[in-house]
């Protein structure tokens, strides 16, 4: 089955309906099979007492007003949604309350993503497993007890679930990115298991699915440069296709299996590669070959093979021999 590739939105709209629009018109030309969301509904998910994450906005005085900026009408996620059939990408959103679950399912949402910041918040695993659609567990700030304690949780109402390793940092470094995590995820859990990356460069994701990752997500913008808590961790436009190229390359890779032990295909390669004995220098008939006399030349077939040297060290020559002249065993006694 091929790698399930997520590109999230998350807030790169910064609020604008129609950059929302623009990023599913531009993610549609990438190769990705899903386009993610988040779904904020600012008094049901947060209070006045929820900090920045990182003091980046020069338009809300507080987190919530952020959140409430963010926020979509219940008719607007229903054209979000038919927006994402009509350029055929699958539409996910992660859900920050249980009424942004009703919205979500009301528009229609194919998949939930549970936030990493939501895994412990089991009265919304509660509702979201109860809807009976595929969910995805990131693990960024949980340990891999609290992964499994959830993971659990959810099993007993809704076994449809897949679980990514993440790092919440933005940007991750390399020595975080935890890419030993998914062995162990694989070795520990029955489901499927990705890598939620926040590099922002294509080579976690490569690598991942190298290692067996079976869902990537990767946070979607149109210039790092752009306004936003998470421009710098994510991915541009031309880097997504990029790494949908290199996933796609990388699946054939290792769908194909390879037997070294069968050269057959390399029969014609290794006669015009392989080398064949010759002499190196005009030698008469009576000669005792020694091994300064000898050098080894293309193609192979033409004379005794070069790794059979040691055969016709100490022989005596049949014949004449020009200068580079191939050695076969007609002329040695």
């Amino acid at each position: 089955m091929s790698v399930y590739i997520i590109a999230e939105i998350g807030q790169a709209h910064d609020g604008s309906l129609g950059i929302l629009h623009s990023y599913i018109d531009a993610l549609s030309t990438t190769g990705v099979n899903a386009v993610k969301f988040q779904t904020h509904i600012a008094e049901a998910e947060s209070s006045e007492y929820e900090k920045f994450r990182v003091n980046f906005s020069y338009v809300d005085k507080t987190r919530f007003d952020y959140w409430r900026r963010m926020e979509f009408s219940l008719e607007q996620w229903v054209e979000i949604k038919n927006h994402c059939d009509q350029v055929g990408l699958d539409f996910i959103s992660s859900p920050f309350s249980n009424k942004a679950v009703d919205i979500l399912e009301y528009a229609g949402v194919k998949a939930y993503k549970i936030g990493s910041g939501e895994v412990n918040n089991y009265l919304l695993l509660e509702k979201v497993s109860k809807t009976g659609k595929p969910i995805i567990i990131s693990s960024g700030l949980s340990s891999l007890r609290e992964v499994s304690d959830a993971v659990e949780f959810v099993k007993a109402i809704n076994d449809n679930i897949s679980i990514l390793q993440c790092t919440t940092s933005y940007p991750v470094q390399p020595k975080d990115i935890g890419l030993n995590v998914i062995k162990e995820m694989k070795d520990k859990f029955e489901f499927p298991i990705g890598l939620s990356d926040h590099s922002g460069e294509i080579f976690p994701s490569i690598a991942a699915v190298s290692l067996g990752a079976e869902m990537l997500e990767v946070h979607a913008v149109f210039s790092k440069n752009m306004f936003g808590p998470d421009s710098s961790s994510s991915l541009e436009i031309s880097q997504i296709k990029e790494l949908v190229r290199g996933v796609r390359y990388i699946e054939v890779s290792l769908s194909n299996i390879v037997d070294k032990n069968n050269t057959n295909a390399n029969t014609n390669a290794k006669n015009m590669f392989g080398k064949s004995l010759s002499v190196n220098k005009s030698m008469k008939k009576g000669a005792s070959i020694t091994f300064d006399d000898l050098d080894a030349k293309k193609p192979a077939g033409r004379g005794i093979p070069a790794s059979e040297f040691k055969s016709v060290l100490g022989k005596t020559l049949l014949t004449n021999l020009d200068r580079y002249q191939f050695l076969n065993t007609r002329d040695i006694e």
